[in-house]
């Protein structure tokens, strides 16, 4: 497609690594504003943790979720200042993986910074004391279409917990419940043709009905905040669709905390809005990598270093 609109996405879990934003730290003004922004707001020196680790303390949830969305943050920033325009000036829409919303939200102004750390913090920590991860578990499933999978989770006993969590791209879909459910699950994706079952390395079952309790706290949280519709396309992981209202965007940011990820369906409707453009804004190149393997003819980039920023606005210039 050689449509120049362009979609901003943010990543969600898994991106982390130590020392992911340092660079931008260290060589820009506008950068040190906003890691000490996000210090100041936690009390808490999440920019030492961040670029020094070590990765165990950063990978826990309450961490993680602030931490990512700082790191993109810092970049958009960045690019307004040296472009001397606003992303929604730049870009056509924005989406973001899970807590990716929250930075995508933030990037165009429809939540402030602080309220965007102090909900990521609430969302980890809610989200980490839901339910006893021992017995709970993540896992991925590769290979096997996910009408597939939703089947045979259709098919199992009523009480049973798991649920998909994330609907990447097609043969990448990510299960979350009960150990004993998902593993249930997972054996039967195996007989009926899935390539790899692959445990994820998280600390709670994320995007199930084991995180009712989080949801319900995220519904107070996010009524004490003042959230502004985005002037720009806004797709949500709720429904994968477009969302004007500012009421709804709250209503679909608690239901996304028990609900499945729509990336593949999002991704679909980038397309047929005629994004031509995926830009993934922030550390790792995950969202990218689901990008290409959904073969929609998209112009795949990612942003996370100095010079990787001066080539998107030089992009902008031509």
């Amino acid at each position: 497609m050689n449509s120049n609109k362009i979609c901003l996405v943010f990543p969600g879990q898994g991106s982390q690594k130590v020392e992911m934003g340092k660079h931008l730290y260290e060589n820009h003004k506008i950068a040190r504003e906003v890691f000490d922004e996000v210090d100041e707001c936690l009390n808490f020196h999440l920019s030492k943790l961040i670029f020094n680790g070590p990765i165990e303390k950063l990978t826990q949830t309450e961490n993680t979720q602030p931490a990512l969305m700082a790191v993109s943050i810092a970049i958009c920033r960045i690019i307004e200042y040296e472009s001397g325009k606003k992303i929604d000036q730049i870009a056509y829409a924005v989406c973001g993986h899970s807590l990716g919303e929250y930075s995508a939200l933030c990037s165009v102004n429809s939540l402030s910074l602080f309220d965007t750390t102090k909900l990521l913090k609430q969302r980890g920590i809610a989200m980490q004391n839901a339910v006893d991860f021992n017995k709970a578990k993540m896992s991925a499933v590769l290979g096997l279409d996910i009408l597939e999978i939703d089947k045979i989770i259709k098919n199992q006993n009523k009480k049973s917990i798991c649920e998909v969590a994330n609907d990447n791209c097609p043969g990448q879909v990510v299960l979350s419940g009960l150990k004993k459910d998902v593993d249930e699950v997972t054996t039967l994706c195996l007989k009926k043709g899935a390539k790899k079952i692959i445990d994820l390395n998280v600390s709670a079952p994320f995007h199930c009905s084991l995180m009712k309790k989080a949801s319900e706290i995220m519904e107070k949280e996010l009524k004490e905040v003042i959230l502004e519709v985005p002037k720009i396309n806004f797709l949500c992981n709720y429904n994968a669709q477009c969302i004007k209202d500012r009421n709804k965007i709250k209503e679909f940011l608690v239901k996304q905390v028990t609900a499945r990820v729509r990336w593949r369906e999002t991704l679909v409707n980038l397309h047929n809005l005629g994004v031509g453009k995926i830009v993934e804004i922030g550390a790792g190149k995950v969202l990218t990598g689901l990008s290409k393997r959904m073969k929609l003819n998209f112009e795949n980039s990612s942003i996370e270093t100095m010079i990787e920023i001066e080539q998107f606005i030089e992009g902008l210039i031509k």
